[in-house]
């Protein structure tokens, strides 16, 4: 039985500055550097439309970051999108933490799974409030909230409708605004 050396933030982070990862698409994922899946043309495309939505109906709520690192306990994935708490200037010296993120947004077309399971489980752990899953291949929006225990209490599937994130519920999300 082989086991793996677990990396924490700062090391990968030095690993980082050192140029070691340089030119690698990876993101550290409970404490293993794991290489990212390829990004599909309706993969990126969703993903930076569902930005572009989420910026014009949160403007001067909320900074929405697309494809950009976020720092936890032990992990820097890097969501789809991440909605975090304004100013966007206080992410000059930092990525947004725990504490700074409202929710994330993983968009799946091959990478289901991963986001299912493992991504499921780093952020819960990290207690991120409220985690959405664009299910491209489904046509479907996971909703995931009440994070306990290293998971979320509670899963919706929505296909249609509008919804409220628990930041802003005077928001209303469009469903299929977001799977467009």
């Amino acid at each position: 039985m082989k086991t793996l050396a677990k990396w924490s933030v700062d090391d990968y982070h030095r690993m980082i500055e050192a140029g070691i990862l340089r030119d690698r698409r990876v993101e550290l994922l409970a404490g293993e550097v794991v290489e990212m899946s390829p990004e599909t043309p309706i993969h990126y495309n969703t993903a930076k439309r569902g930005a572009r939505y989420l910026e014009e109906l949160l403007a001067g709520k909320a900074d929405v970051r697309f494809n950009g690192p976020i720092t936890l306990p032990d992990s820097e994935p890097e969501p789809d999108i991440a909605i975090v708490r304004l100013p966007e200037s206080a992410y000059n010296d930092r990525h947004p933490g725990r504490d700074d993120i409202f929710w994330v947004i993983e968009v799946a077309k091959t990478s289901l799974k991963k986001d299912l399971d493992l991504k499921t489980s780093i952020y819960a752990s990290a207690e991120i409030q409220e985690y959405w899953i664009l299910d491209l291949s489904a046509r479907r929006m996971i909703v995931l909230r009440e994070p306990q225990n290293g998971q979320y209490a509670t899963q919706q599937v929505i296909r249609e409708g509008a919804i409220a994130p628990l930041a802003f519920p005077d928001i209303q999300v469009l469903v299929e605004r977001l799977l467009a």
